[in-house]
């Protein structure tokens, strides 16, 4: 917030005005002073922002067995003989001691997988803490006792993915994940089950941008399949299909009206689904 103070411009005798970074005069706009320093805290607390601005450490997360509240001894090269093995000493002692029991340290593998495919598929932050959440919650529930924590890893990110409305296939996730389609079925059955996730089937419109940006169409083409799209999916067209399928035939169908080079093997592959349920699709829309 802005403050005023006394001091005049050199230039025409008019009120200064002091905001974080500049030193302006309200009359004829010069700049009388510039610091581009932030001396505010590196991490802000809302709850008690005004009467406690502090310093204080990282936030806490939920991709992190304990919270993110722990810290590690660093490696330094300038310590040398005794020092450097008892350093040594300590950081081993110090990581065995973080993790207590087998259930801390099945948390601490699920959530670096999780953390491990998020990155790979390039999901948001928000959507890692999600998996994380429901990956302990299967934990606290013993659904991964005689299971895959690979699979239940996956499941979790492949779950958060539909409850949140993001365009993500299985082949897609199974592809960077350390367990196979049947495991993550396994696993994503068993949550669904006990958990009773507010799961739907994703709308073939989530698809279409990141499909048209892989196939390089043009941006017509992308407005008229979202077009189809819509109406398909009010006509009950999309039913009993896959939406990843109808997204890949509806780009095949408007770029085909509007003259572009787009074959149906082409689409086909984007989707990760056969040329047949592409040209299934096409009729059917057609119809």
């Amino acid at each position: 917030m802005s403050t005023t103070t006394r001091q005049v411009c050199p230039e025409c005798n008019g009120r200064l005005q002091i905001t974080s970074v500049e030193t302006v005069c309200n009359e004829c706009g010069l700049v009388v002073a510039e610091d581009q320093l932030d001396r505010g805290p590196e991490w802000r607390s809302f709850a008690d922002d005004e009467t406690n601005p502090e310093r204080c450490g990282a936030p806490l997360t939920r991709s992190r067995h304990d919270r993110g509240l722990s810290t590690e001894i660093g490696r330094s090269t300038r310590l040398k003989g005794r020092k450097r093995r008892q350093v040594a000493r300590m950081r081993r002692q110090h990581n065995r001691a973080q993790i207590a029991t087998k259930r801390e340290r099945n948390l601490v593998y699920g959530f670096t997988e999780i953390r491990r495919l998020v990155g790979q598929l390039e999901l948001p932050d928000a959507l890692q803490e999600q998996a994380c959440v429901l990956f302990e919650s299967a934990q606290n529930t013993d659904l991964l006792q005689g299971r895959c924590i690979e699979g239940f890893a996956a499941a979790s990110v492949y779950a958060v993915c539909r409850t949140m409305s993001v365009s993500r296939t299985i082949e897609e996730i199974v592809s960077v994940a350390s367990a196979d389609k049947s495991e993550l079925k396994v696993a994503y059955g068993a949550l669904n089950r006990e958990l009773e996730l507010s799961t739907g089937p994703i709308a073939p419109m989530e698809y279409l941008a990141r499909f048209a940006s892989e196939l390089d169409v043009p941006t017509t083409v992308e407005r008229d399949a979202r077009a189809l799209a819509t109406d398909a999916h009010e006509s009950g067209t999309t039913i009993g299909r896959n939406p990843s399928g109808v997204a890949a035939a509806c780009l095949y169908t408007a770029a085909k009206d509007a003259g572009c080079d787009l074959t149906q093997q082409a689409a086909a592959d984007v989707a990760d689904v056969s040329a047949v349920t592409i040209r299934n699709t096409y009729h059917d829309l057609r119809n």
